[in-house]
């Protein structure tokens, strides 16, 4: 489990440094097992540009479980609008470390549908 979880930590590192390195806006997505959260973060890496997530009560109305492609699809529109609605158009995308499959890929796809190019 601790190696599974490394492996993880090392991918994301090496995609964020890549990230920093281009100095561009991340989109960046953490997945639990309960939930899935995503923020737009500033190339400094210093400021939340725009987040949503699982937990928020408006999101909660609409699903019955934050951990499903369903959910992830949701948070995926809703970050997307939240960053066009702040002036962000483009991004990087950072999956921290995570495979590009399921809840991932299901919250990338939403928010390129919304409008992020990325």
């Amino acid at each position: 489990m601790i190696a599974k979880k490394e492996g993880r930590r090392r991918r994301a590192r090496q995609t964020r440094a890549k990230i920093a390195e281009l100095r561009s806006v991340r989109l960046s997505v953490h997945r639990s097992n309960l939930h899935i959260y995503a923020q737009i973060i500033d190339p400094t890496g210093g400021k939340v540009l725009a987040s949503a997530s699982t937990i928020e009560a408006e999101v909660r109305n609409q699903i019955k479980r934050g951990s499903t492609v369903e959910a992830a699809k949701i948070v995926g529109k809703r970050v997307a609008e939240r960053a066009l609605a702040n002036g962000v158009a483009e991004v990087a995308f950072d999956r921290s470390g995570f495979r590009f499959h399921g809840r991932v890929k299901a919250l990338a796809d939403a928010a390129r549908e919304a409008g992020l190019k990325f």
